[in-house]
C-alpha cells in the first residue's frame, strides 16, 4: 500500500492544488506561427469570385426541340452570310447573329467567322446531339442598302413591339429573302455616274479646271464598265485591278504624247491627276476598313485574309500603272508626271471637293437618298477637320486621326438617330483622306530602282500608317459614341460574348 494519500478525480479548470489528472482527448497541438501567417497571407490575396472571364462554363439549351434550333441556325447564317458579303466587320457579324439567336431563346451559340466562311453552333446538352452549320461566302459587293435593310430586320426581330414576341424563325426567313431578292435603289448607270462623281471630286480636290472634271469622268466611265465586263467574263481579280488602272495611266500617257506633237489641251495642265483619281477610285473599293477593323477587334485570321486581299489587289493596281508607264518610256514619250502634287485651289473648293467625293462614293455604293445627303456633309466636315490638323503642323499621317474619330462618333450617332447605314457613313467619310496620294509617289518612286527606292519605301511606310490611323481613329470615334448613346441590353450582351467578355 502506498503511503499517499489517494486523489478524487476533479475536472480541469477547478481550483485543484494537487496531482491532475489528463486525458489525451484534452491534448490540443498549439499551431506553428509560419502556418498561421500563411493562411492569412492566402486569405488577403486570395480571390473570392469566379473568374473574371469565364472559360468553358457547363451551359446548354437542353429545352431547344431540333427543329427550332435548325430554323434559328439557318436563319442566323443567312444574315451573317449576307452581312459578311457586303462589307461589314467580323465583329458586327458576331454580335449581330448572337443577338438574332438570343432573341429566340438560345444561349450557347458559338459563332466562327473566316474571310470566306462562317459557322454558327449549338450545344443542347448531354442528352441531344449538338448542332453545327457553315455557310461559305461566295459574293462579295457594296451593297449598303440591303446592309442597312439587314440591320433594321435584326432590330425588329431582337426588340419586337411590346406585348409581341420574336416572329417565328420561318417568318423572319421569308422577309430575310424578301430584304436580299429587292431591286437596287439605282440602275446602274447611275451608280456609274457617283464613281465618276468621285473621281472628279478628286481631281477638284488637287485644283483642277472643269476639262480635267471631263477627262476624269469619262475615264471612270470606261474603268467602271471594262471592271463589270472583265468580273462576269471571270477574270482574276489582281488581273481586273490591273488592267483598270493602266486605263487612265494610257490616258495620262496619251495626253502627254499630244503634248510632244504640239496639240495642247486646254485646262490640263496635270494629266497626273487622272492617274491619281483612278487610284483613289480603286483604292475605295477595297476593305482596307474592314481589315483594319477587325485587326483592332481581335479577329486575326479574318483580318490576316484582308489584309493579304488588299495587299495583293493593291501591287496589282502598282503593276498597271508601272507597265504602263515603262512601255511609254521606251516608246520614247516624253513624260513629265511629277510624284509631289499637292492639293490646290482655296479651302472653299477643297471642302466641296471632298463632299463631292463623300457624295459619289455612297451614290455608288446603293445608298439611299437621305444617306448620300448624310454622307456629303459628314465628307466636307471631315475634311475641314483635316485641314484643320493640317494647320496645327501635324503630318499627313496623324492629321487623319481626329477627323476619323470624328467620323466614327458622327456615323454611329446618325446610324442611331436616323437609322440609316453606319458602314456607309464611315467609308464616305474617310474616303477624301484615304492615301492615294502616297502609293501613286510609291508606285511612280518604286520604278527607279536606285536613287529613288528608299523614298519610295517611306511612301509605303506613309500609305499604311495613314491606313491604321483612320482605322484607329473611327474604331476610337465609334466607341465614344457607343458609350454615350448606348446599347440596348441585347446587344450589349452579344458585344461583350463576341469579345469574350463574361456574360
Amino acid at each position: 500500500m502506498s503511503d499517499e494519500p489517494s486523489l478524487p478525480d476533479l475536472p480541469l479548470g477547478g481550483d485543484v492544488t494537487g496531482p491532475q489528472v489528463i486525458t489525451g482527448r484534452q491534448v490540443r497541438a498549439v499551431p506553428r506561427v509560419g502556418r498561421a501567417w500563411r493562411h492569412r497571407a492566402q486569405w488577403a490575396v486570395r480571390g473570392v469570385g469566379p473568374p473574371t472571364v469565364a472559360i468553358g462554363l457547363p451551359g446548354s439549351d437542353d429545352a431547344v426541340s431540333q427543329r427550332h434550333a435548325r430554323a434559328v441556325i439557318d436563319l442566323a447564317l443567312r444574315v451573317g452570310e449576307a452581312m459578311l458579303s457586303t462589307g461589314a466587320s467580323a465583329a458586327d457579324v458576331v454580335a449581330t447573329v448572337l443577338r438574332l439567336v438570343g432573341a429566340y431563346g438560345i444561349r450557347s451559340a458559338h459563332v466562327d467567322i473566316t474571310f470566306t466562311s462562317i459557322t454558327v453552333s449549338i450545344h443542347r446538352g448531354l442528352d441531344e446531339d449538338p448542332l453545327a452549320v457553315m455557310r461559305v461566302i461566295r459574293v462579295r459587293t457594296r451593297d449598303y442598302t440591303r446592309l442597312q435593310n439587314l440591320q433594321l430586320l435584326v432590330d425588329e426581330i431582337a426588340q419586337p413591339q411590346p406585348g409581341e414576341d420574336a416572329p417565328d424563325p420561318e417568318v423572319a426567313r421569308d422577309r430575310l429573302a424578301a430584304v436580299l431578292s429587292a431591286p437596287h435603289p439605282y440602275r446602274r448607270w447611275l451608280v456609274t455616274a457617283g464613281d465618276a462623281m468621285l473621281a472628279v471630286g478628286v481631281v477638284a480636290l488637287f485644283g483642277a479646271g472643269p476639262m480635267m472634271w471631263l477627262i476624269a469622268a469619262v475615264t471612270t466611265v470606261v474603268v467602271v464598265a471594262v471592271q463589270r465586263r472583265l468580273t462576269r467574263a471571270g477574270v482574276a481579280d489582281f488581273l481586273n485591278q490591273a488592267v483598270s488602272a493602266a486605263i487612265p495611266t494610257m490616258v495620262a500617257v496619251v495626253i502627254f504624247w499630244t503634248r510632244s506633237k504640239g496639240w495642247e489641251i486646254p485646262g490640263v495642265e496635270s494629266p497626273s491627276l487622272v492617274v491619281i483619281s483612278g487610284i483613289i477610285l480603286l483604292l475605295s473599293g477595297l476593305s482596307v476598313m474592314g481589315a483594319a477593323q477587325d485587326a483592332i477587334d481581335g479577329y486575326y485570321v479574318t483580318a490576316s485574309a484582308r489584309g493579304l486581299e488588299v495587299l495583293i489587289l493593291t501591287l496589282g493596281l502598282a503593276v498597271g500603272v508601272a507597265t504602263v508607264l515603262g512601255i511609254a518610256w521606251r516608246l520614247g514619250i516624253p513624260m513629265e508626271i511629277s510624284p509631289f502634287i499637292s492639293v490646290g485651289g482655296m479651302p472653299l473648293q477643297s471642302t466641296l471637293a471632298a463632299a463631292a467625293i463623300g457624295a459619289g462614293f455612297a451614290w455608288a455604293t446603293y445608298t439611299g437618298f437621305r444617306a448620300v445627303l448624310l454622307a456629303t456633309a459628314i465628307a466636307a466636315g471631315s475634311w475641314a477637320v483635316y485641314e484643320l490638323m493640317i494647320l496645327a503642323s501635324l503630318g499627313p499621317a496623324e492629321a487623319v486621326v481626329v477627323p476619323a474619330i470624328v467620323v466614327g462618333a458622327v456615323a454611329y450617332a446618325a446610324h442611331r438617330l436616323l437609322r440609316v447605314p453606319e458602314l456607309a457613313m464611315v467609308m464616305a467619310g474617310i474616303v477624301p483622306l484615304l492615301p492615294g496620294m502616297a502609293v501613286y509617289r510609291a508606285i511612280f518612286l518604286g520604278m527607279d530602282n536606285t536613287v529613288l527606292l528608299p523614298q519610295a519605301a517611306a511612301e509605303v511606310v506613309l500609305a499604311v500608317s495613314t491606313g491604321l490611323g483612320l482605322a484607329g481613329g473611327v474604331w476610337i470615334g465609334q466607341y465614344l459614341a457607343r458609350r454615350r448613346f448606348g446599347l440596348d441590353v441585347a446587344a450589349q450582351r452579344a458585344r461583350m460574348r463576341a469579345r469574350g467578355a463574361p456574360r
